[in-house]
């Protein structure tokens, strides 16, 4: 990454911290989440590992579509995308700070999801933090590859958040599985061969980074 595109990263976290309406939302939503699913649970009982971690993932996709529906409006709001287009840098930088911006988005979320996880759902702590940070980082940016790409796609529409929520969720399923079954493992249940699960991640993530750099570029400057 270059400076430039650091300065994207800078320039989209200063402006949604200072709005604070993108992150607030999308941490609520999530939390709003974790606790119905805790309500629907019959009470003293314990929400299985599998059960949990799906719920993590599920408020992590909602928030996900509120990081970058944000961020892509930023510029729609003031009219600047030509001016971002215009800038002595590759297109494909403003996906790739867009990600980077939304993916420490993302994470600042996750912080609170996770002990809320953990309290509602009556989990216990991780059982290997290491190897659950090496999921949490693969998975999320395999969300963040693609909330980059279709957040471009869904500026313009009038039904722009209901287009991105429709079009994500089918792409994520195979990362969201692989999320699910790896995230009931730090959890606490068992789970054979979870290396070829580790696979799926890292193969999910390369093939979408690789698409988007390609699309991104048609996407957002409408060419």
């Amino acid at each position: 990454m270059t400076l430039k595109t650091w300065a994207i990263v800078r320039k989209d976290l200063q402006l949604i911290f200072s709005g604070g309406g993108g992150l607030v939302q999308a941490v609520l939503l999530g939390l709003l989440l974790i606790f119905v699913f805790s309500l629907a649970n019959p009470v003293g009982e314990k929400v299985s590992p599998q059960g949990a971690a799906a719920i993590f993932w599920l408020a992590s996709s909602f928030a996900l579509i509120l990081v970058f529906n944000t961020l892509y409006s930023v510029e729609e709001e003031n009219l600047s995308r030509i001016g971002l287009i215009l800038a002595p840098i590759p297109v494909q930088m403003i996906w790739v700070g867009k990600a980077v911006a939304g993916a420490l988005l993302l994470l600042l979320a996750q912080i609170v999801f996770l002990p809320a996880v953990v309290v509602f759902l009556g989990q216990e702590t991780l059982i290997s933090w290491p190897k659950a940070l090496v999921l949490l980082l693969g998975v999320d940016w395999g969300l963040v590859s693609i909330g980059s790409l279709l957040g471009a796609v869904s500026q313009g529409h009038n039904t722009k958040d209901s287009l991105l929520s429709i079009i994500v969720f089918p792409l994520l399923i195979p990362l969201l599985l692989a999320g699910i079954r790896l995230g009931a493992l730090y959890f606490g249940a068992t789970l054979e061969s979870p290396g070829s699960w580790f696979g799926l991640i890292f193969s999910f993530d390369a093939l979408f980074t690789g698409a988007a750099l390609i699309l991104f570029p048609f996407i957002y400057t409408g060419e």
